[in-house]
């Protein structure tokens, strides 16, 4: 657990025991960030927050949706920022917040232990950097809050970016007619739109909670106001940008499915034109069996006019299969 107190000066770090006296001062930010709402952890929020048992239960827990909870004097807020993981699976790495008028704690929720334990903590990293730098000094907790949420919304972006350059290379692949392994290449492109469509799925919902929140106005300062709608706003063109790339990516998968479609289509023609051109020869040869060529003697003159009726008729076939098109 990282205690800080952030003030225009500059930041400062603390233990858990100087909570109190943090939260009763009048001045800074108090920023706590925890990697994982253990019992301890829970028990230290308990008594320096006094937060609902149930939002602590949702804090140290997976989440799988995103949720809001306005509680009397702080919001609970649970977000999802992606991290691609192996064969094209995308992990939903949880935040969770509770925003008061001077505190700001994140809670790094349970993730998939294939996930680097460094990966759910980049977007707090990224702003305490901005922050120890100078770059950046929040004036209110809600200011802090939008900060990191922008973090994961960049996060998003990267993800859409990342797919999109895959999808390019897919796509010309397509074109060229490069595909290699069929069933490998198809597996490329069902990949590329699971990742499209999981950013999606988190800018959508993500905007829905930021959305719900924007109607709670004792649960918003009027001074964070704009703040709460920006948020909205980019989760919005995330989703857009996704869903421009995942009807593009579509695009790319009807064609590909086109170009299969229509090769398939060939060869049954073909097939088909092969077997009406034997089609007379397996029926006279059905109704004539052995009768014409035998061990003591063979029926020479009957043999040819067979053999050339067989011709003729095989080579009708094939003119008039030639003239449908099918050929």
């Amino acid at each position: 657990m990282d205690v800080r107190l952030i003030l225009p000066g500059g930041v400062s770090t603390h233990t858990e025991d100087e909570l109190p006296a943090l939260l009763a001062r009048e001045d800074g930010i108090v920023w706590v960030d925890i990697a994982t709402c253990d019992p301890a952890a829970a028990q230290v929020l308990r008594d320096a927050f006094g937060f609902h048992p149930l939002a602590l239960r949702d804090a140290a827990v997976r989440n799988r949706v995103p949720k809001i909870h306005p509680y009397a004097g702080h919001v609970f807020v649970i977000l999802h920022a992606p991290h691609s993981g192996a064969r094209g699976h995308v992990h939903y790495v949880e935040l969770d917040q509770f925003i008061g008028p001077r505190y700001l704690v994140t809670v790094h929720g349970p993730v998939n232990p294939a996930v680097p334990p460094d990966v759910p903590l980049r977007q707090t990293r990224d702003v305490l950097r901005r922050i120890e730098s100078g770059r950046f000094a929040p004036a209110s907790a809600f200011e802090l809050s939008y900060a990191v949420v922008s973090a994961i919304t960049r996060l998003q972006e990267t993800m859409v970016e990342d797919v999109t350059a895959e999808v390019w290379r897919l796509e010309q692949r397509v074109t060229a007619g490069h595909l290699g392994n069929p069933e490998q290449f198809l597996e490329e492109l069902f990949q590329a739109r699971h990742g499209l469509l999981a950013v999606r799925t988190m800018a959508t919902l993500g905007g829905a909670i930021y959305g719900r929140l924007a109607t709670l106005p004792r649960a918003v300062p009027a001074e964070a106001q704009h703040l709460v709608t920006d948020v909205v706003d980019q989760f919005d063109r995330v989703r857009s940008v996704a869903d421009g790339e995942r009807e593009y990516l579509q695009g790319v998968i009807e064609f590909y499915k086109a170009r299969t479609d229509t090769k398939m289509t060939i060869a049954a023609e073909r097939l088909a034109v092969i077997a009406a051109i034997t089609l007379p020869i397996t029926a006279l040869s059905s109704v004539y069996g052995m009768n014409l060529i035998v061990s003591d003697h063979t029926q020479v003159h009957h043999l040819v006019a067979v053999l050339l009726l067989m011709a003729v008729m095989s080579a009708t076939l094939l003119g008039w299969a030639k003239r449908q098109g099918w050929w």
